[in-house]
């Protein structure tokens, strides 16, 4: 049985990555916390159920996401079309529009980075995924675990797993050889650009994407390998420390409902 001391030493270990974990997965700054330090409570008040089968980062791992399950229980999944919902909100309404301008001059940082706003970007359209799918992705593809300790995370056999994951990276693949301009000219979405205008006028926003690796080294590569390319700037992006976090994170959580007020706002008018 561990001591005291040597649970806080191995919890300090991965906390951090617990915690960009959850955050990602709830998209709420405060509930992610709650859910941490919940999740640092119910594992010591459980530490005599650890027998070991596991590692100790891969038991908390499976305790938090249980936690954040039923976080998730509670909210819609997000619609594929909840981004346009939110741009369009933002151009029919000054003030909210007027908002999001403030939040990046009021912030620590005064900052917006291009490649934290393709993070933010990827974790809203992780989003629109099955929430298994959503999990099986952040562990695999950002965290690292390996496919036997998602199988303990999650329960599930190692068939569904696989599913899970080659699912989601196709929907995710799919959805920004669509959208994303960045690596598709006739892509739907240049808000990354259009926002680096904005808020840093007196940048290039097309140099400055060109200094991201995906970008710069798309040129003969599938929409898969792009994938790749895109995840390796998520993994090194901590979603909940940055220059522009002040404004990621409004958007995240404010997005849901934005989107369905938008969208009832279409319907009335029809």
């Amino acid at each position: 049985m561990m001591s005291i001391e040597e649970y806080k030493e191995e919890f300090t270990k991965f906390h951090n990555q617990l915690m960009s974990y959850i955050y990602r997965l709830v998209t709420h700054r405060q509930e992610a916390e709650d859910i941490a330090q919940d999740t640092y409570i119910k594992t010591f008040q459980n530490i005599d159920n650890f027998k070991g089968k596991s590692t100790f980062k891969t038991w908390v791992f499976a305790i938090a996401t249980n936690l954040a399950k039923d976080n998730n229980r509670a909210k819609e999944r997000w619609g594929n079309d909840w981004m346009n919902l939110v741009k369009d909100a933002h151009v029919a309404d000054p003030e909210l529009f007027a908002k999001k301008k403030e939040k990046i001059e009021d912030s620590t940082h005064g900052k917006f980075v291009l490649s934290e706003h393709l993070n933010y970007c990827f974790n809203c359209t992780s989003k629109t995924l099955l929430l298994k799918q959503q999990i099986c992705l952040w562990l695999k593809e950002v965290y690292n675990f390996k496919i036997s300790e998602i199988m303990l995370i999650l329960d599930l056999s190692e068939g569904k797993v696989k599913h899970s994951i080659a699912n989601a990276r196709k929907a995710m693949a799919e959805i920004f050889e669509k959208k994303c301009v960045l690596i598709n000219k006739k892509g739907t979405c240049s808000q990354c650009t259009g926002l680096n205008n904005m808020f840093n006028p007196q940048q290039d926003a097309h140099i400055e994407a060109n200094k991201i690796k995906m970008v710069k080294e798309q040129n003969g590569k599938n929409y898969e390998q792009l994938l790749d390319l895109r995840l390796q700037l998520v993994k090194s992006i901590d979603p909940l420390e940055g220059e522009s976090i002040e404004l990621h994170n409004y958007l995240i959580e404010n997005s849901p409902a934005w989107a369905k007020q938008q969208k009832a706002l279409k319907t009335i008018d029809k």
